[in-house]
């Protein structure tokens, strides 16, 4: 039996599929230690939106979140976190000396490996951003992002791509640990799935670490896994109950009962294997989670099957985000046309993968020409920050040419010639970007609050146009914004003791609609 290694994402990527990364450390913590004591060795433990969400929405530290989950787990379990190329764990490129203080600073507080991707599969943007995290004395596992492209749709994304792609890896000398093929929204078929692995085995050779990571949105992630396993992979990502399924990772127990009559089967510590020996602890360790996270809303587009996505590849990763904040700005009953507009911008700019940050770009755009067809004005009358830049140039290089009509669009409005114009010669934009940790620590100054290589990489990596988030949360201005029942709150109202008149508002979610019902007792 061939055994197949895996990393539990339950407690990174499960809680940004559902929550939006929104989780308090002492809701799952207890639930870290009995995986551990259940006998998984290998944990997702942050970055992505852990990192930033911490700050702005749960009014905790993530390095403090990374010191307690290596306490937790003890000296020998590998934790990993993910960093998105030269935007590292921020939305926007970074310049060299935040992207190596990155590695540093994850490196001391307790991280084995960084998983470190490009949304655009530019290797330029990998190549700095690998060199730190392998000089920090850390794991680097490179990151080959996939989706499926929208209908009509060709030039990039198939086995071809993909292994173009990872051969300008191994040209460029990007050093590596691992090799991950990662798709964010679910949406890669398992046929080409299997021909990818076939291929990357056949570059890597036989020993070589070589992982997939998908999401369950539109239900063919244990498919796609096992396509990739019998293509050459040797290790997987998994999620387990209640943080699995749907917008999250394939879930354990699925893997391991569809690996049932096979030539393969789940590794479990540094001996064991997921049999009928391992499950009792598992299941004992599912339900501590489930126990400790039984006050928060799980929404229900992260439960179900979302088969639209295969037409507009919408991220497990993002959209939870992006649907708490629909909700919290009262347009949640226009989703299913952003998704529908979702694809045209991913038809039209130049085939990036919608992983982070260009899924918040796709989505931003798609949310802007939402509002703005829905108020009678012209679609792309205005261009977002993000998707605009992106349009431009400035994230890298897209693996096709974007539409010459969106990139003139995006030049006039934003103001911006095209990066090749405005920075001839110039391969990456973390090379012209002035040093960040000057900045970080002029703004540290004046604020008086104290200088430490933390302090400056939050505050580095918490700019935003609405203020630096990072500032405000070290002085202490701490918003909660966590989808968790208030212990605190009043008792339900009861109906039939209401006063003649009274009324009460409840919120009703079905699927991508929701509705807002006020309850009025009326007089007899």
């Amino acid at each position: 039996m061939k055994k197949i290694l895996f990393q539990d994402t339950s407690f990174r990527d499960g809680f940004q599929s559902i929550f939006g990364a929104r989780v308090f450390m002492k809701d799952f913590m207890p639930a870290v230690e009995a995986a551990c004591h259940a006998g998984i060795t290998h944990f997702e433990a942050g970055g992505g939106a852990r990192f930033q969400a911490l700050y702005q929405n749960c009014g905790e530290d993530a390095f403090d979140m990374m010191d307690e989950f290596r306490r937790v787990v003890g000296p020998n379990v590998r934790l990993q976190t993910l960093a998105r190329g030269i935007n590292v764990v921020a939305l926007a490129p970074q310049p060299r000396d935040m992207i190596k203080l990155h590695a540093d600073m994850f490196k001391k507080h307790g991280m084995t490996r960084i998983r470190n991707f490009d949304a655009l599969n530019d290797v330029n943007n990998l190549i700095y951003s690998g060199k730190c995290i392998t000089d920090a004395g850390l794991e680097h596992e490179v990151v080959i992002t996939m989706m499926e492209l929208p209908l009509g749709c060709k030039g990039a994304h198939d086995p071809d791509f993909y292994e173009r792609i990872l051969r300008n890896i191994l040209d460029a000398g990007v050093p590596f640990a691992s090799v991950c093929f990662k798709d964010a929204s679910g949406t890669a078929n398992p046929s080409k799935v299997y021909e990818t692995f076939k291929r990357a085995r056949k570059l890597l050779g036989e020993e070589a670490e070589l992982r997939i990571h998908s999401h369950d949105t539109c239900g063919t992630g244990v498919a796609q896994y096992k396509a990739a396993i019998e293509g050459g992979a040797n290790g997987v990502d998994l999620g387990r109950k209640p943080l699995s399924g749907g917008t999250a990772q394939p879930d354990l127990f699925s893997m391991y009962h569809a690996l049932k009559g096979t030539d393969y089967v789940l590794a479990l510590g540094e001996d064991g294997i997921v049999d009928d020996n391992a499950i009792p602890k598992l299941m004992e360790a599912n339900n501590v989670a489930v126990e400790g996270l039984k006050d928060y809303n799980f929404p229900p587009e992260a439960r179900q099957i979302t088969t639209d996505v295969i037409f507009s590849p919408m991220p497990g990763g993002a959209l939870t985000a992006n649907t708490l904040m629909m909700r919290e700005t009262k347009t949640f009953h226009l989703f299913p046309k952003v998704i529908e507009n979702m694809s045209e911008c991913v038809r039209r700019g130049g085939f990036a993968s919608s992983v982070t940050p260009v899924s918040q770009f796709y989505f931003q755009q798609a949310y802007m020409n939402t509002l703005n067809e829905n108020a009678g004005r012209g679609r792309w009358s205005k261009m977002t920050e993000g998707y605009g830049k992106m349009l431009l140039g400035y994230q890298g290089k897209t693996p096709c040419e974007p539409d010459p009509e969106l990139v003139k669009i995006a030049a006039d409005q934003l103001g911006m010639k095209p990066f090749k114009e405005a920075h001839p010669g110039v391969q990456c934009a973390e090379e012209i970007l002035e040093p960040g940790i000057p900045a970080a620590k002029k703004l540290l100054e004046e604020n008086g609050l104290p200088v430490n290589d933390e302090n400056i990489f939050i505050v580095g990596c918490l700019q935003t146009k609405a203020g630096n988030k990072g500032i405000e949360f070290l002085k202490g201005n701490r918003h909660i914004g966590v989808p968790k029942k208030d212990p605190n709150a009043a008792p339900a109202v009861d109906t039939k003791n209401m006063k003649a008149g009274a009324a009460s508002t409840y919120r009703i979610a079905l699927g991508n609609q929701s509705w807002d019902v006020q309850v009025q007792t009326l007089s007899k």
